[in-house]
């Protein structure tokens, strides 16, 4: 049956033809064409260099017979397994260094086999709160709150010729950057923001899971303590 959604791409070009093996490797989820459902979100990615206009791309895509890999159905630590493959992090403790392979071991998803992956964006403010993780200063709980922090940061990513294939470009609309960088900096500013105030008005539960717990206790994909 087919499902079509409207995706969008925001750049300082018209991307009429995306094609795979373009892009950054060390991207969230690796090489792929990352886009939103949100254009006002596409507009503001559009406008990251302060100075520079760029377009709000539009795309159709029918995801019947594609294999679609949503995060929001995984727990926040594959989401994490996926960024350490792919991000660059700054582990200099024995907990984070060992932290990585813990969890490269015991919550890793193969991915190989999927045509679109949707999930939580890393960039800007995100990336902190996931090297903060990582460096055991806040619990899986907290890290799950903080990636909701900024509206919008849901992101799709195209990773198979498949997709590609079934990707059909609609439109481009000139972006000002006037008007979306600004808002750019609103939105990152106000994730920082919130996240900083949650973390100094951090308080210690003794049925958090941190990092060093997680090492420690032996905790695995589906151990109902990641629940709590």
């Amino acid at each position: 049956m087919s499902k079509i959604i409207t995706l969008y791409h925001g750049s300082t070009e018209k991307i009429e033809h995306p094609a795979l093996g373009k892009g950054k490797r060390n991207n969230d989820y690796g090489q792929g064409f990352y886009c939103t459902a949100h254009r006002d979100l596409a507009c503001e990615w559009a406008s990251k260099l302060q100075g520079l206009d760029g377009y709000v791309n539009q795309y159709e895509i029918d995801t019947a017979g594609l294999k679609v890999l949503d995060l929001s159905k995984y727990g926040i630590l594959h989401w994490m397994t996926i960024l350490l493959k792919n991000r660059t992090f700054t582990l200099t403790t024995p907990i984070s260094i060992q932290g990585k392979a813990y969890l490269m071991e015991h919550f890793d998803i193969d991915i190989s086999d999927y045509d679109i992956i949707k999930g939580y964006r890393a960039d800007d403010s995100y990336f902190s709160f996931a090297e903060d993780f990582l460096n055991n200063a806040i619990s899986v709980s907290h890290l799950s709150r903080a990636m909701r922090l900024g509206k919008l940061g849901i992101q799709y990513v195209l990773v198979s010729q498949k997709a590609f294939d079934a990707l059909r470009f609609v439109q481009a609309d000139p972006v000002e950057n006037s008007v979306y960088y600004p808002l750019h900096m609103v939105r990152d500013t106000k994730a920082r923001k919130a996240y900083r105030s949650s973390k100094s008005n951090l308080t210690i539960n003794t049925n958090d899971i941190y990092l060093l717990d997680i090492l420690r206790g032996g905790i695995e994909d589906g151990d109902p303590r990641l629940s709590r």
